[in-house]
C-alpha cells in the first residue's frame, strides 16, 4: 500500500480508557487528504520517500525552505500562529489589543491557559491553551502531567512560567524521552507544592485545585538504546521496521527516529506492508 501527499504532525487520540492505563495513545498521520492509522503499522516495514517538494501548511504555496515547522517565509513573518509569543507566551500582547490578527488571538491567546508540570524525562514546566490538553502532553512525550495554574489568557500563564523557570526546566530532553530514560521517583504532587512556594502571592491566585495526575501510555514494542535522527533533506529515502511511536516521533528498529512535526508540509510517499 502506498500513499503520497504533504504530511503534517500526527493527530493523537486519548480517551478515558487510555488515561486509566488500559490503552495506548492512538496516532494518525495526515498525508494529503488521507489519515493513516500508524498504530496499525507497528511491527511492519515502512518506507518514507521525500519527493523534493515542500508546501506551506497554511497557504499551500511551494517553498524551498520550511519555517517554524511547516510555513513559507511570508506566512512565517505575518501569521499570528508564528509570532514570538507562541514560543515565549510572556511576550503575548493580545490582552493589550496588540496582535498580528486580533480575531485569531481572541480565539487562541485570550482563552483559558494552563501552566503545568510534566515528566517526559525529567520534570519540566510548560504552558498551553486549555483546549490543547492532553494533546500538548502527548506531543512532548510526557509520561505523567499535572495542572498547576489556570489563567484567563496566554500572557499571565507566560509570566507564571517565567517565574517557575528560575527553578524548573522548560525543555524536554528528547533523546532521553525516546529512550524511556525517565526519573520515575519524581512526585508530581510534591513538585506542585514546591512550585507554588516559588510563586509571588499575586500569581498564587491562579493555582488550580485540580490535582489529578494524567499518566500516558505510548504504543512502543522496543525502546531504542541509541537514537539517530532521520534527515530527509540529506537522505530522502528510508526503509525500516516501525517499532513504536512517542511524542511526534516514529521509532524504527535500530534506533532511527523521525519527528513528523519537523517535516510538516513535506511531500512524502509512504509505503506500508
Amino acid at each position: 500500500m502506498e500513499l503520497t501527499g504533504n504530511i503534517r504532525k500526527m493527530k493523537t487520540f486519548l480517551d478515558r480508557a487510555i488515561m486509566e492505563g488500559r490503552e495506548n495513545v492512538q496516532y494518525a498521520l495526515p498525508i494529503g487528504d488521507e489519515f493513516q492509522n500508524m498504530n496499525e503499522q507497528i511491527g511492519k516495514n515502512v518506507d518514507l520517500s521525500y519527493q523534493g517538494e515542500i508546501h506551506c501548511i497554511y497557504c499551500g504555496q511551494k517553498t524551498k525552505t520550511s519555517f517554524a515547522q511547516g510555513y513559507c517565509y511570508p506566512c512565517f513573518i505575518s501569521l499570528p500562529q508564528t509570532d514570538a509569543c507562541i514560543i515565549r507566551p510572556e511576550l503575548c500582547e493580545a490582552h493589550n489589543g496588540v496582535s498580528r490578527d486580533m480575531e485569531w488571538s481572541e480565539k487562541n491567546c485570550l482563552q483559558d491557559h494552563f501552566v503545568y508540570l510534566a515528566i517526559s524525562s525529567g520534570l519540566k514546566v510548560g504552558v498551553t491553551k486549555s483546549s490543547n490538553l492532553p494533546t500538548r502532553w502527548i506531543d512532548q512525550g510526557a509520561w505523567k502531567a499535572i495542572r498547576l495554574a489556570k489563567t484567563p489568557n496566554r500572557y499571565i500563564a507566560g509570566i507564571i512560567e517565567v517565574e517557575l523557570k528560575k527553578n524548573f526546566q522548560d525543555r524536554t530532553n528528547w533523546r532521553e524521552m525516546l529512550k524511556n530514560e525517565i526519573d520515575r521517583d519524581i512526585d508530581l504532587q510534591e513538585a506542585k507544592k514546591h512550585a507554588i512556594e516559588f510563586l509571588p502571592d499575586p500569581m498564587k491566585d491562579y493555582i488550580t485545585m485540580d490535582n489529578e495526575e494524567v499518566e500516558i501510555n505510548y504504543p512502543i514494542q522496543v525502546y531504542p538504546e541509541k537514537v539517530m535522527s532521520i534527515n530527509l533533506d540529506k537522505n530522502p529515502d528510508f526503509r525500516g521496521r516501525l517499532v513504536g511511536i512517542k511524542g511526534q516521533y516514529l521509532i524504527f528498529e535500530g534506533g532511527h527516529v523521525i519527528n513528523t512535526r519537523k517535516y510538516a508540509g513535506y511531500l512524502i510517499k509512504l509505503g506500508m506492508e
